[in-house]
Protein backbone atom coordinates (compact mmCIF):
# COMPACT_ATOMS: atom_id res chain seq x y z
CA UNK A 1 0.00 0.00 0.00
CA UNK A 2 2.78 2.22 0.85
CA UNK A 3 4.78 1.52 -2.54
CA UNK A 4 1.09 2.71 -4.83
CA UNK A 5 0.70 5.62 -2.65
CA UNK A 6 4.61 6.68 -3.25
CA UNK A 7 3.91 6.00 -6.77
CA UNK A 8 0.27 8.08 -6.89
CA UNK A 9 2.37 11.06 -5.14
CA UNK A 10 5.00 10.44 -7.34
CA UNK A 11 2.81 10.60 -10.24
CA UNK A 12 0.89 13.65 -9.61
CA UNK A 13 3.84 15.56 -8.88
CA UNK A 14 5.52 14.75 -12.54
CA UNK A 15 2.13 16.03 -13.91
CA UNK A 16 1.47 18.82 -12.54
CA UNK A 17 4.87 19.92 -12.80
CA UNK A 18 4.93 19.06 -16.16
CA UNK A 19 1.32 21.21 -16.35
CA UNK A 20 3.05 24.08 -15.00
CA UNK A 21 6.34 23.64 -17.08
CA UNK A 22 3.84 23.67 -20.27
CA UNK A 23 2.27 26.33 -18.67
CA UNK A 24 5.08 28.53 -18.28
CA UNK A 25 6.59 27.63 -21.43
CA UNK A 26 3.72 28.89 -23.42
CA UNK A 27 3.30 32.17 -21.47
CA UNK A 28 7.07 32.83 -22.42
CA UNK A 29 6.86 31.75 -25.86
CA UNK A 30 4.34 34.55 -26.30
CA UNK A 31 7.44 37.12 -27.02
CA UNK A 32 8.93 34.99 -29.38
CA UNK A 33 8.43 35.92 -32.73
CA UNK A 34 6.35 33.42 -35.20
CA UNK A 35 9.38 31.62 -36.51
CA UNK A 36 10.40 30.09 -32.84
CA UNK A 37 7.35 28.67 -32.38
CA UNK A 38 7.97 25.46 -33.79
CA UNK A 39 11.13 25.63 -31.34
CA UNK A 40 8.36 26.32 -28.63
CA UNK A 41 5.78 23.25 -29.67
CA UNK A 42 8.59 20.55 -30.03
CA UNK A 43 9.88 21.70 -26.15
CA UNK A 44 6.29 21.17 -25.00
CA UNK A 45 5.98 18.20 -27.26
CA UNK A 46 8.62 16.31 -24.91
CA UNK A 47 7.53 17.91 -21.78
CA UNK A 48 3.96 16.34 -22.56
CA UNK A 49 5.86 12.73 -23.36
CA UNK A 50 8.30 12.65 -21.06
CA UNK A 51 6.72 14.24 -17.60
CA UNK A 52 2.64 14.96 -18.24
CA UNK A 53 1.90 11.48 -20.00
CA UNK A 54 3.64 8.98 -17.66
CA UNK A 55 2.71 11.23 -14.58
CA UNK A 56 -0.71 10.97 -15.95
CA UNK A 57 -0.95 7.46 -16.33
CA UNK A 58 0.90 6.64 -12.97
CA UNK A 59 -1.54 8.91 -10.90
CA UNK A 60 -4.37 6.93 -12.42
CA UNK A 61 -3.34 3.51 -12.16
CA UNK A 62 -1.89 4.04 -8.32
CA UNK A 63 -4.77 5.80 -7.69
CA UNK A 64 -7.55 2.80 -8.47
CA UNK A 65 -5.20 0.12 -7.29
CA UNK A 66 -5.07 2.44 -3.68
CA UNK A 67 -8.99 2.57 -4.40
CA UNK A 68 -9.07 -1.00 -4.85
CA UNK A 69 -7.15 -2.07 -1.64
CA UNK A 70 -9.38 0.37 0.30
CA UNK A 71 -12.90 -0.62 -1.30
CA UNK A 72 -14.73 -1.87 1.58
CA UNK A 73 -13.37 0.79 4.07
CA UNK A 74 -15.64 3.39 5.34
CA UNK A 75 -13.40 6.51 4.29
CA UNK A 76 -14.60 5.34 1.18
CA UNK A 77 -17.43 7.37 1.36
CA UNK A 78 -15.84 10.65 2.40
CA UNK A 79 -16.81 13.36 -0.32
CA UNK A 80 -13.34 14.73 -0.40
CA UNK A 81 -12.18 11.44 -1.72
CA UNK A 82 -15.18 10.83 -4.01
CA UNK A 83 -13.86 14.72 -5.20
CA UNK A 84 -10.20 13.49 -5.60
CA UNK A 85 -10.99 10.83 -7.87
CA UNK A 86 -13.33 12.02 -9.84
CA UNK A 87 -11.48 15.12 -11.02
CA UNK A 88 -7.87 13.07 -11.11
CA UNK A 89 -9.63 10.80 -13.69
CA UNK A 90 -11.32 13.38 -15.87
CA UNK A 91 -8.20 15.46 -15.41
CA UNK A 92 -6.19 12.28 -16.61
CA UNK A 93 -8.94 11.34 -19.68
CA UNK A 94 -8.40 15.66 -20.79
CA UNK A 95 -5.07 14.82 -20.91
CA UNK A 96 -4.41 11.86 -21.86
CA UNK A 97 -7.12 12.28 -24.87
CA UNK A 98 -6.44 15.82 -26.24
CA UNK A 99 -3.99 17.39 -24.58
CA UNK A 100 -0.70 15.15 -24.96
CA UNK A 101 -1.77 14.46 -28.58
CA UNK A 102 -2.37 18.04 -29.72
CA UNK A 103 1.15 18.71 -28.19
CA UNK A 104 2.69 15.65 -30.62
CA UNK A 105 1.04 17.28 -33.70
CA UNK A 106 1.86 20.77 -32.47
CA UNK A 107 5.41 19.30 -32.99
CA UNK A 108 5.08 18.32 -36.46
CA UNK A 109 2.98 21.45 -37.72
CA UNK A 110 5.26 24.68 -39.45
CA UNK A 111 3.59 27.63 -37.74
CA UNK A 112 4.46 29.75 -40.55
CA UNK A 113 3.52 27.22 -43.19
CA UNK A 114 -0.01 26.23 -45.32
CA UNK A 115 -1.26 25.15 -42.11
CA UNK A 116 -0.55 28.23 -39.91
CA UNK A 117 -4.19 29.36 -39.41
CA UNK A 118 -4.94 25.29 -38.36
CA UNK A 119 -1.61 25.46 -35.82
CA UNK A 120 -3.47 28.94 -34.04
CA UNK A 121 -6.37 26.51 -33.83
CA UNK A 122 -4.91 23.83 -31.93
CA UNK A 123 -2.81 25.70 -30.49
CA UNK A 124 -5.90 27.59 -28.71
CA UNK A 125 -7.41 24.52 -27.79
CA UNK A 126 -4.17 22.48 -26.15
CA UNK A 127 -3.75 25.45 -24.29
CA UNK A 128 -7.48 25.56 -23.15
CA UNK A 129 -7.59 22.16 -22.46
CA UNK A 130 -4.74 21.87 -20.88
CA UNK A 131 -5.60 24.81 -18.52
CA UNK A 132 -8.72 23.36 -17.80
CA UNK A 133 -6.77 19.73 -16.56
CA UNK A 134 -4.19 21.52 -14.57
CA UNK A 135 -7.13 23.23 -12.61
CA UNK A 136 -9.11 20.11 -12.08
CA UNK A 137 -5.59 18.66 -11.05
CA UNK A 138 -4.83 21.17 -8.82
CA UNK A 139 -8.97 20.25 -7.46
CA UNK A 140 -7.61 16.87 -7.00
CA UNK A 141 -4.60 17.97 -4.96
CA UNK A 142 -7.06 20.10 -2.70
CA UNK A 143 -9.45 17.10 -2.24
CA UNK A 144 -6.83 14.81 -1.28
CA UNK A 145 -5.48 17.08 1.50
CA UNK A 146 -8.98 17.89 2.93
CA UNK A 147 -9.28 14.59 3.18
CA UNK A 148 -6.38 13.70 4.64
CA UNK A 149 -6.18 16.67 6.87
CA UNK A 150 -9.67 18.46 7.05
CA UNK A 151 -12.31 16.50 7.10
Amino acid sequence: MVVWLFLHIFGFGLWLGGGVALLLNGLAAEKEGRPALGLVMRLQSGIARFAVAPGALLTTLSGLMLTFGNIHSPTMGNPWMATMQGLGILAALLTLAISVPAAARLARLDPMGQHATFFDRLRKRQRLVGLLSLTMGIGALLGGAMYRYGG
